[in-house]
């Protein structure tokens, strides 16, 4: 098995929307999809990030806030999984919740080891 990571992108205008039963239900579809990738012993590690940060460039010099990509572009999350390869990763995102919102896309990179 190989490790691949997902970087969700999207989805924050569906979910500002969303009324608090609204966001109660898509965050239990989000639980039980990766309670499904668990079952199979796949999912290793998945958290959500805050929209704050920053962004550090110029050899550690300058630090600024950010992230400042457009909105669809900025990672909200992240999901570790365990898949015998790339095509495989793939396929057991289709039932990712984020597909949902029209913005909603996911990054699938496989994990080198160093």
């Amino acid at each position: 098995m190989q490790k691949y990571l997902c970087l969700f992108r999207g989805g924050d205008e569906r979910m500002a929307t969303m009324s608090p039963e609204e966001v109660q239900a898509h965050m239990d579809e989000w639980r039980v999809w990766m309670e499904g990738l668990a079952e199979k012993g796949l999912l290793i590690d998945s958290l959500p990030l805050k929209a704050e940060g920053k962004q550090v460039s110029g050899g550690g010099k300058v630090v600024t806030d950010g992230p400042f990509a457009e909105g669809a572009e900025i990672v909200g999350g992240y999901l570790m999984m365990n898949a015998t390869s790339l095509d495989e990763a793939v396929a057991q995102t289709k039932g990712c919740p984020i597909l949902d919102a029209e913005d909603g896309h996911i990054e699938v990179r496989e994990i080198v080891d160093m």
